[in-house]
């Protein structure tokens, strides 16, 4: 027996490889890729319109990147980290906005702002898979660097407003909810709270929605009532009334709106599905303007969002919104005969020159059967090669779904994709 034979057979008893992915990730199927591929289309097709460029970087950052940002805790319970073979501490990213702002703080001074740049990477996060939150998923994050009026925040909130319009969904269909962090930290301070204090209620406001006895817990803290109506943003209200003015109406200010990240300075939001069945945040962002601060450069104003891959297909299910699956492929050649495979193969080199995706059927089967693959792919036409195509170089063209037919020689097939 020859050894590589020998080597992977399993000893007696040992059980198969199990076919399920890893906890918390996904298989992307061709049907489910090409949902993906929607989303990331949409996304990228949407910020580019406002004139966003697109970066990138590795998944794999120092994780002294995140401790310096989120703390030792998070990295330790939340994160994928393990050192390297040259003994370095290494973490898959959980999230983009420190890989960004190290990114900007290593070329500080040559770049030119202000900056919009976009970016749809994976992110990996070790915590419990539910609905809505997986251990890995793909998230646009776009953010406006270098302008520190509320002009940025306008612009992030009409892009956020903007990718679920072209996703198919109505202004009644979700609302965009407002707070203020430099507000409610002003707020908190003229109530006499501590600093340990005002951190203490934005963990417990972050939570807000997620436990029964919040009004209990934020007396234990403040030592007394907490009325969360006496708490006022001029921020906000200026920024609701100017994007009221540009017909984006479906805005509130909403004081319980904390955001979990500590680094947000100023104006946050929110988007939330309105549907009794979904009815949750789907994505949020806000301003962070000192993130810099860790590398020892001048900070850059900035305004930034991130929206998941999970949130969104959750959404456009529950609104019937998910783009029906359709092929990549535009032209199947059906062959009649094992002797024209051949030609069917030059004939498909031929159409593909001239921007046509083809597919060849090699199988040998029936031509109905061939027909009724094509169909079952979902591929919109289909040619079947055989003697009179082979002699007379002219083919008939069939649209599955209307049975047109439409005569073209090799040169002109893209005439039967005309409308």
């Amino acid at each position: 027996m020859r050894w590589w034979k020998s080597s992977i057979m399993k000893e007696k008893g040992e059980k198969n490889l199990s076919t399920e992915p890893y906890k918390g990730v996904r298989d992307f199927y061709p049907e489910s890729q090409s949902i993906q591929n929607y989303i990331t289309d949409v996304w990228k097709a949407t910020v580019e319109s406002f004139g966003y460029q697109e970066y990138n970087a590795s998944i794999l950052e120092p994780s002294d990147l995140y401790r310096a940002k989120t703390g030792e805790e998070i990295v330790n319970e939340q994160t994928y980290t393990f050192t390297d073979r040259g003994d370095r501490e290494v973490t898959l990213r959980p999230e983009m906005t420190p890989t960004v702002a190290r990114m900007i703080a290593k070329k500080r001074k040559e770049l030119s702002f202000p900056l919009r740049w976009y970016s749809t990477p994976n992110l990996f996060r070790y915590e419990r898979p539910q609905r809505g939150r997986l251990r890995e998923h793909t998230q646009l994050n776009v953010d406006f660097f270098g302008i520190d009026t509320i002009d940025a925040e306008i612009e992030l909130i009409s892009i956020a407003s903007t990718l679920l319009t072209n996703f198919g969904m109505s202004p009644e269909q979700f609302e965009i909810r407002i707070n203020d962090r430099a507000g409610m930290s002003k707020a908190f301070s003229e109530m006499g709270l501590s600093d340990d204090q005002t951190y203490k209620m934005y963990k417990l406001l972050d939570r807000k929605k997620k436990i029964d006895n919040f009004d209990e817990e934020a007396e234990k803290i403040i030592g007394a009532p907490l009325d969360l109506s006496k708490v006022k943003s001029i921020a906000v209200t200026k920024l609701i009334r100017q994007l009221n003015e540009i017909g984006i109406t479906n805005v509130k200010y909403d004081p319980s709106i904390i955001r979990g990240f500590d680094y947000y300075t100023g104006i946050i939001f929110e988007v939330f599905d309105t549907s009794s069945e979904n009815n949750r945040s789907l994505f949020g962002g806000g301003r962070y303007d000192n993130l810099l601060d860790i590398f020892g450069v001048d900070p850059v104003p900035t305004v930034g969002f991130g929206m998941g891959d999970v949130t969104i297909r959750d959404v456009l299910d529950t609104y019937g919104l998910l783009p029906e699956v359709i092929s990549t492929t535009d032209l199947s050649i059906c062959v009649t005969k094992p002797e024209y495979r051949d030609f069917a193969t030059l004939l498909a080199k031929d159409v593909r020159a001239q921007g046509v995706n083809v597919s060849v059927n090699y199988s040998n089967k029936k031509v109905g059967d061939q027909i009724r693959y094509a169909d079952n792919k979902k591929i919109p036409y289909i040619t079947c090669i055989g003697d009179d195509e082979v002699k007379g170089e002219t083919f008939k063209i069939k649209e599955l779904a209307t049975g047109k037919e439409t005569e073209v020689t090799r040169n002109t097939v893209t005439e039967a994709f005309v409308e």
